[in-house]
């Protein structure tokens, strides 16, 4: 042995010391995966997540959404296996992350181009087979000389079902989803079957509790629709109901026996009639860019999106534009030596952006009422200023609000802009005979420029989104009652798609989110073109 270590100095290939930063780095990597303090932390949390992982692959598999589940099970065997691993020290702290970015940024994307390129809205909201088994249970009617079904209402995870006792004593069971299937129940009373494993039986107090969700319950008697469901009206005897609605599943036709008319499916995801009648609800398709082609050429949405589009560059501008110079004004009284009690003024300056904005829009919506607001009854002594019910009125309100919402930010930036830029400016300039508006003109505006213009984009494209103001102070309104979505005189973009996917009877979420990309490319090509053209002020500084 002394030989060898002999040999090593002799040639100077011993190997030499670790460094400071070497041992500070192996402090580092012993701390995040050794210790029983830090072992058991780990193994809790991981438990949760697991914990987590496997309800949601229970929940999955009853819904067969085969797809989600193995990306689950795929990434909670990475998230183990990461965090059991001592070789992946930084993916330790970059996996929340990440999981966090995948979940909230870039899967809401995705999920949003695809819904652009469907049909998804009131009416096409599932797939066909659910569309025909909703179809077939809205026309259910009791059969006249149905025998009657001893039926027990079980629950798993919070799904109702029906355990059914025919009258041979088979039992079976079925919910909305899951035609009847036999099965062997695991208790017995009376020859009626009250359990089987796997579900919960639900008590005579739990019965009642749930009357409303019970009765509305129709399992499936068999895979073919047309030999109709089991429905409860106590949940203890259940009758046989037939629907009216006969579907042939190889024609792909839908047929009122009432009436002897014949809807079919013609690829606009429901059936539909000759005379073009639709039944609904109807299913969930690809239309490829039918929506973006109808967000532009609908007649029923130009006139609207005509002057919401106008109206929402012109907020955004202006919004910008008034924010800014009165943040620069505050900014430049205040910054001044001269001023005393220049911290007082600044911390008074700030509150409105210390508020939420929300609260604050919800405040003014109420200073500005016409009847009994605080500024038409203290400020103009009971005058009736329709603020916020005129159209014109309402957009004035509408940017005085945001003025006095975005005025705050503005100021603290140009502050920090303006004591950024050295003292040695203006004993220069005024050594050149510069008057102090030629100082700020030609040297501080320019060297302010060059640090808030990225900022100013950003504000724009905040303000071309701004939907809480918008919301909260005037819903869009005053409401134009000419126009055939409803749709208001204040309303931007994105509170039109709002209005679009989530207000009235037919919600649309399909346009919606056609007009969520629409908008999200106009700001993405705003954006682009403004930082070009901000390049040129970099060689200002």
């Amino acid at each position: 042995m002394s030989t060898t270590i002999d040999e090593d100095v002799a040639t100077g290939s011993a190997t030499p010391p670790p460094t400071k930063r070497q041992k500070r780095a192996a402090r580092i990597a012993d701390a995040a995966s050794g210790g029983i303090r830090s072992i058991l932390v780990k193994l809790l949390l991981l438990g949760i997540v697991d914990a987590i992982a496997v309800y949601a692959i229970l929940v999955l598999a009853l819904s067969q959404e085969w797809l989600v589940l193995a990306v689950v099970v795929g990434v909670t065997a990475l998230v183990n296996w990461i965090y059991f691993s001592r070789r992946t020290l930084p993916a330790k702290y970059l996996t929340p992350g990440v999981i966090f970015l995948v979940l909230f940024q870039v899967f809401v994307l995705v999920y949003t181009g695809y819904i652009a390129f469907t049909n998804y809205g009131t009416g096409h909201n599932g797939s066909k087979e659910q569309a025909v088994s909703s179809l077939m249970a809205a026309s259910l009617e009791r059969v006249p000389d149905s025998p009657t079904y001893q039926v027990t209402v079980v629950d798993q995870l919070g799904t109702l079902g029906l355990l059914v006792t025919d009258p041979d004593g088979d039992a079976s069971l079925g919910t909305t989803e899951q035609p009847l299937q036999p099965v062997d129940p695991s208790e017995v009373e009376n020859g009626k079957a009250v359990a089987v494993d796997g579900w919960t039986t639900l008590q005579f107090a739990d019965v009642i509790a749930r009357t409303d969700e019970i009765t509305e319950l129709a399992v499936p008697f068999s895979d073919d629709p047309n030999d109709g469901a089991i429905r409860t009206p106590d949940g203890s005897n259940g009758y046989l109901y037939i629907s009216n609605l006969e579907y042939d599943e190889a024609a792909g036709t839908m047929t009122d026996l009432s009436t002897g008319t014949v809807y079919s499916d013609i690829g606009t995801g429901a059936f539909t009639a000759e005379d073009g009648t639709e039944l609904l609800p109807g299913w969930q398709i690809t239309v490829g860019f039918d929506n973006f082609v109808r967000a532009v050429t609908d007649s029923r949405l130009a006139g609207p999106l005509v002057y919401v589009t106008l109206w929402t560059f012109a907020f955004a501008l202006i919004s910008v534009a008034t924010t800014f110079f009165l943040g620069l004004f505050l900014a430049i009284v205040f910054n001044d030596m001269r001023m005393k009690g220049r911290r007082y003024y600044r911390v008074a300056m700030i509150i409105p952006y210390a508020i939420p904005s929300f609260l604050s829009a919800l405040v003014w919506a109420g200073m500005m009422n016409e009847s009994f607001g605080f500024i038409n009854q203290v400020i103009f002594g009971g005058a009736s200023i329709p603020w916020l019910t005129d159209p014109w009125m309402a957009k004035l309100s509408v940017i005085i609000v945001n003025l006095w919402l975005g005025f705050p930010y503005m100021f603290l930036i140009c502050t920090g802009a303006l004591q950024s830029i050295p003292d040695d400016v203006n004993e220069a300039s005024s050594i050149d005979g510069a008057s102090p508006w030629q100082t700020f003109r030609h040297i501080k505006l320019p060297l302010l420029l060059v640090s808030v213009a990225p900022l100013l984009i950003a504000s724009f494209a905040f303000n071309f989104n701004n939907f809480n103001v918008i919301y909260m102070l005037t819903n869009g309104g005053p409401r134009d009652t000419g126009a055939p979505i409803p749709v208001g005189f204040t309303d931007i973009l994105i509170s039109m798609v709002y209005k679009v996917a989530f207000t009235g009877q037919n919600r649309d979420y399909g346009l919606a989110a056609a007009y969520s990309i629409i908008i999200f490319i106009v700001v993405a090509v705003i954006s682009i073109i403004a930082f070009r053209r901000t390049k040129s002020l970099e060689e200002i500084n």
